[in-house]
């Protein structure tokens, strides 16, 4: 899977994704509640488009467990439920650990992307743009599954939605933009080190810092 060339700022949404992430905010915000219908023809008229992407849209957020959608009644919305949401995490940091420990041992990280993507974060956080940092936190970890170089990891990883559910966590956990940017800056350093089990360490507990469980990844009370 390649990666886009050009810069990370010029590059445009698909039609489809900008229709999720509209309908995303609005889900999590609550201006869309339980039980709220979806109706195609009326979003494709908002977004200017056909319905093709908006079905591609709805298939996303179906997949988030955000909507639910049966044939002749159309689409709505389901309670908005943090947990669910938050589980991704400790699914997504066992896969992370294992690309950075594959990645590692073969010395295939990108470290130039790797710090392109926190620059990119660092002037998101500047702008004040949690979109922008969510896109840039997407690809800096998009890079290191990658470079594992497990297909069937890298399948699992994208099915998450990565993007999206990074989104819904910078929505709901609202941290210091800059912070964020410092994670993965710290996250870098380590993994340039070249310390594995730390490095694997690092990896697996940047993901399960946003996962909602009362204890650590090690079995230690969360306070």
């Amino acid at each position: 899977m390649s990666e886009p060339t050009g810069s990370p700022r010029s590059a445009r949404p698909t039609l489809s994704r900008q229709i999720r992430d509209g309908l995303l905010q609005r889900i999590v915000s609550g201006e869309l509640g339980e039980g709220d219908r979806l109706i195609e023809t009326k979003i494709a008229i908002e977004f200017g488009t056909s319905q093709a992407p908006v079905r591609e849209a709805l298939r996303q957020l179906e997949g988030l467990g955000l909507i639910d959608s049966q044939p002749r009644h159309g689409s709505r919305v389901l309670p908005f439920a943090e947990q669910t949401i938050r589980e991704a995490y400790i699914v997504r940091a066992a896969l992370e650990e294992t690309a950075t420990r594959l990645a590692m041992l073969a010395a295939t990280l990108p470290f130039d992307r790797l710090g392109e993507a926190v620059e990119e974060m660092y002037r998101s956080a500047q702008d004040n743009d949690a979109h922008g940092i969510g896109l840039a936190s997407a690809r800096f970890h998009r890079h290191v599954v990658q470079a594992g170089g497990n297909v069937l990891l890298t399948r699992a990883w994208e099915a998450l939605q990565i993007e999206a559910r990074t989104a819904i966590a910078l929505m709901v956990t609202r941290p210091k933009l800059e912070r964020v940017a410092d994670e993965h800056r710290e996250l870098l350093d380590v993994m340039r080190a070249g310390d594995v089990e730390v490095a694997c360490r690092h990896a697996r507990d940047h993901q399960w810092a946003y996962a909602d469980t009362p204890h650590d990844p090690y079995g230690t009370p969360k306070h």
